[in-house]
């Protein structure tokens, strides 16, 4: 799927001024365009209170392909369950919205905006099933050889799991430059293989992602 070319974006995501923290801009707006600009600047939205708050952590979660760890239970399970790419993304986005789940904050703004961003080809989810129920996913932005993981669920043990060996398995051309942004890294993403990277060190490494040409990786049948 070939993604809609965006206007120019009305604000400056430059990182020139950011301040030393994870949290760098407040304000601005959810626009395709704007989201756009900020992914390849190097940060995301989060809201807090009613504010839109825009981020890019001083410790950066990244997973090169290459790093990914799948242990013996883990390949069961990713023989065990069913995936799919861009079928219910919507679905996906509500489930990761989920208000019972700890530290919920995906509202109904960030989902409008990301369902604009995939309608115009931008954002992607991996679906998880099991005997048809969808059972875990995730979703994010694909921007050149950049996929920016947004939020992961599951309603069975592993399947998050399995979305992200899926989304390696799609996204790791080992002949590519390629990296799936985990915004933090935490314990259990750190089991899989995700590392971390200093500010500094991701946004240099993203000027080259971001300018890489599109990937055509959605197709069901990849």
């Amino acid at each position: 799927m070939t993604h809609a070319s965006l206007p120019p974006s009305p604000w400056d995501f430059s990182p020139v001024s950011w301040p030393d923290d994870d949290c760098v801009a407040a304000g601005a707006d959810l626009e395709p365009s704007t989201l756009i600009e900020a992914y390849r600047c190097g940060a995301f939205p989060m809201p807090h209170e009613d504010v839109l708050l825009w981020w890019s952590p001083l410790r950066r979660g990244v997973l090169r392909p290459g790093d990914l760890r799948v242990s013996r239970s883990l390949a069961k399970s990713v023989r065990r369950f069913t995936t799919t790419v861009d079928t219910v993304f919507a679905e996906v986005v509500e489930a990761c919205a989920d208000p019972s789940r700890s530290g919920a904050w995906i509202d109904a703004d960030i989902r409008d905006a990301y369902a604009r961003l995939h309608d115009l080809g931008w954002a992607h989810s991996v679906e998880v099933w099991d005997d048809g129920a969808l059972v875990g996913g995730l979703y994010g932005v694909a921007v050149g050889g950049l996929f920016a993981g947004e939020s992961m669920f599951h309603r069975a043990t592993d399947a998050s799991k399995v979305a992200l060996v899926e989304l390696v398995h799609r996204w790791g051309a080992p002949d590519q430059a390629c990296l799936i942004d985990t915004q933090w890294s935490t314990p259990h993403l750190a089991s899989l293989g995700v590392t971390e990277l200093a500010r500094t060190d991701y946004l240099t490494v993203l000027a080259d992602l971001v300018s890489a040409p599109e990937r055509d990786v959605w197709s069901p049948h990849t």
